[in-house]
């Protein structure tokens, strides 16, 4: 009798999750074009907590491919001004005058399942002190003095910041734009370049190949992004952008 009514009070427990995930994945899937953040440390549920994060995090990820596939057809169409083909290519740190081929290459899309699974790596799920004070939800350094946050245990003779930013929009602007330029990330972009020669899929699992640079050791943390993409299935994102 006693494990009859354990049994129900688990199962009423689980419809309890699922119903509040439900409803709190469509609030915040809303809000999270506001100013709305959500406080991930406040949800004891793991599985509520990880889709609040998703929901908060994809609108941000797929406003910015978003506009990245905007400038590519502009591209591909001839549509920019020398100037303005100038000025892209500086940002991108390519030399000017840049070919059409060099600028689709580095201006590209990164898959939403590969930008959550990094999000959650490197802010433990948006309980990091960085995510939760300063909207960097992906570990980003600065070196320049009073560029961002002095860590706590910074070795005495370390000049590194963590990079502070306004809002999601910005940190996701400013890490889509590190991956897309950083020498640290060329074969990244060589694989999803090669993925569109092929007629291939971008997916989070094949760039995640190229982020050997982003943490040491590179093959652990590349196998920890492609494990938390897939036991998240993440992928479901990546055919949706």
């Amino acid at each position: 009798m006693v494990n009859k009514y354990r049994n129900i009070f688990k199962n009423l427990k689980s419809l309890f999750l699922l119903l509040s995930l439900f409803t709190i994945s469509s609030l915040v899937s809303s809000a999270s074009l506001s100013s709305f953040k959500p406080s991930f440390e406040s949800i004891e549920s793991t599985t509520v907590r990880k889709e609040v994060f998703f929901n908060y995090l994809l609108p941000a990820i797929q406003k910015k491919n978003n506009e990245i596939i905007e400038i590519r057809i502009a591209i591909s169409n001839d549509e920019l001004s020398n100037a303005q083909l100038d000025d892209l290519a500086k940002k991108y740190r390519l030399s000017t005058p840049a070919s059409k081929e060099e600028l689709l290459k580095v201006i590209d899309i990164l898959p939403p399942s590969l930008v959550l699974a990094q999000a959650a790596n490197e802010s433990n799920w948006g309980r990091s002190r960085f995510a939760k004070e300063f909207n960097n939800y992906f570990g980003i350094w600065c070196f320049s003095k009073g560029c961002g946050v002095v860590p706590m245990k910074r070795e005495e003779d370390a000049t590194h910041e963590v990079a502070s930013f306004n809002s999601l929009d910005d940190c996701i602007d400013y890490y889509v734009l590190n991956i897309n330029r950083s020498y640290a990330y060329e074969d990244l972009r060589s694989i999803r370049q090669n993925q569109r020669e092929q007629y291939q899929p971008i997916t989070g699992i094949i760039l995640a190949e190229g982020l050997g640079n982003y943490a040491f050791p590179g093959d652990e943390y590349i196998e920890s992004i492609k494990s938390v993409i897939n036991f998240n299935q993440l992928q479901r994102h990546d055919f949706l952008n």
